[in-house]
């Protein structure tokens, strides 16, 4: 078993997460089995309770895990499947720790952050090894070296290294190199800072990625390679991508990345198969048409919150031969503006998922406007719920139609709290989570677009559509076309007359690659091309 460690410093943000998922491709590509990881110090035990605009989006695994976002490129990046092994949070360690000294098992022991939380630390690198079959884990920390809650997972995977022995593990930190404009040039000093912390700790990066908005000259490379002890050819440039995040594994393999790991750690493989990866971004960047989609959402300004949905549209868009340009309507703003100006330019209308009340009307709106001029919608967990309560108001003449989630008190609770949530007291992961089975009706778009009669989607919410509603909203024209194997509940609903108009209680957004679109994105965007060429 190999082990490569991927560490940040200077600033936050950096792509850390995208350079691993990068990497795993690479080496994937080189025949490789690879699991990637990533440790978050923060003290949540998972990011479910966080807001997005703290956090981003919540990025939930077939096994119900609320997990970082990071895991999102890592699934989309490489083939492999995400369970809890490969998200852990200081929460978890330090709640492992204390429930052990409940227990008694430290044996009257002073519990101390090392050996007891770094022990603890090791023994998740160590069960993901054990319980994968793989030949490289990847395990991204979170956060910047130097920040405090950090210093754990680092003492950790210090002591970690020593135990498998230097041609089973590798350093890699992503580091910053900035461009100051007005004296034009790009500065060196940071990262000599970030790497001589971790030199502090213990830890000497045999790789460093630069991130840089400019390129990096050879005479950058030496002194970075003289001041940071890293061989010049380990030097690994990683520019700002000028179009699409998918051109990142094609800009490291540039830069030999992959062979160095290999060769460091002592890998014989054969070079990458990147075609279709290449393909792909081709068609990316070099579309024959273009394609308007307005998403319409209450996090708008925080393009992590939705970060999975735009990632599934682009390869959806691909697929068609199309070029993505997303319309980003704030659905708060949209309750004042009204509909029509914000979403004349569209071609087809998307809702996210999301919780509370705040920008609901605005969405309802926006459900009103797709169904009612024949644009090609796709709700989305919340998404589909605006889809009923917009038609219940409107086409069965429900006026105060809503989900008990904004009204309790509604008379005509056309999405209901689902029965087993109800004595539920505690937010973290308590909601519907993870993969369910859902059957779907012949003949309906649903099931046009999967070409198969059951699928198994990820869910994360409380709320459903209410089955008593169910006869009469089905008699009006929105038919239930995917539903749980015993008929109970109701995960894809449609409009029997319109071009394309679905919602779907689940997360589809969670399941898409870029050489491999989620059958839902796909039809939605052959439903929208067509729309516009009309």
């Amino acid at each position: 078993m190999k082990y490569i460690f991927i560490t940040g410093g200077v600033v936050s943000s950096l792509g850390k997460g995208l350079t691993a998922a990068a990497l795993g491709t690479l080496l994937e590509r080189r025949g490789l089995r690879v699991v990637i990881q990533k440790f978050d110090p923060y003290l949540n035990v998972d990011p479910g309770t966080m807001n997005p605009f703290q956090h981003g989006e919540v990025y939930v695994l077939e096994d119900g895990a609320e997990t970082d976002l990071d895991l999102g490129h890592y699934e989309r990046f490489t083939s492999g499947k995400l369970s809890r092994k490969n998200n852990l949070t200081s929460g978890q360690i330090y709640a492992t720790v204390l429930e052990k000294e409940r227990k008694g098992e430290y044996l009257g022991k002073t519990v101390q952050v090392i050996p007891h939380v770094t022990d603890e630390i090791k023994a998740r690198i160590g069960l993901l090894g054990r319980e994968d079959a793989c030949d490289v884990i990847i395990t991204e920390i979170g956060g910047t070296t130097g920040d405090i809650e950090g210093l754990p997972f680092l003492e950790a995977i210090r002591q970690f290294s020593l135990e498998v022995g230097p041609k089973n593990c590798l350093f890699i930190h992503v580091t910053l190199i900035p461009f100051l404009h007005a004296a034009g040039e790009l500065k060196t000093k940071p990262t000599q800072q970030s790497v001589a912390k971790l030199r502090e700790i213990g830890i000497a990066p045999q790789i460093l990625v630069c991130r840089a908005e400019k390129p990096i000259n050879h005479e950058i490379r030496q002194k970075l390679s003289m001041f940071c002890n890293v061989p010049v050819d380990a030097v690994i440039e990683e520019l700002d991508v000028a179009h699409t995040i998918y051109e990142v594994p094609l800009m490291l393999q540039k830069e030999k990345l992959d062979s160095i790991v290999c060769r460091l750690l002592e890998l014989e493989t054969p070079p990458p198969a990147m075609e279709d990866w290449s393909k792909f971004v081709r068609q990316v960047i070099f579309p024959t048409r273009k394609v308007r989609v307005a998403v319409v959402g209450k996090y708008i300004e925080l393009k992590d919150a939705y970060k999975s949905i735009y990632e599934s549209l682009t390869h959806a868009a691909a697929a068609n031969d199309a070029g993505l340009e997303v319309i980003h309507v704030d659905a708060e703003a949209m309750e004042e503006s009204g509909s029509a100006a914000n979403l004349a330019p569209a071609q087809g209308i998307l809702i996210p998922g999301g919780f509370g009340d705040r920008g609901i009307e605005g969405k309802v709106a926006a459900a009103s406007f797709a169904r009612n001029n024949r644009v090609p919608y796709l709700g989305l967990c919340l998404g589909m719920q605006i889809a009923v309560i917009e038609f219940a108001r409107n086409v069965l003449g429900l006026p105060d139609a809503n989900s008990k989630e904004f009204d309790p008190g509604t008379q005509n609770p056309v999405i209901t709290l689902l029965k087993e949530q109800e004595s539920v007291t505690h937010k973290g992961a308590t909601m519907r989570l993870g993969s369910c089975p859902c059957r779907l009706r012949a003949g309906t778009r649903a099931a046009e677009a999967y070409g198969r009669e059951e699928i198994l989607e990820r869910h994360r919410h409380r709320y459903e559509f209410n089955p008593a509603y169910r006869e009469a909203l089905e008699a009006a024209g929105m038919i239930v076309s995917g539903a749980s194997p015993d008929g109970t509940l109701a995960e894809i609903v449609e409009l029997r007359d319109h071009p394309w108009f679905v919602g779907c209680q689940f997360h589809p957004e969670f399941q898409s690659k870029p050489t491999a679109p989620h059958p839902l994105f796909l039809g939605f965007i052959r439903a929208v091309l067509q729309h516009a060429s009309e």
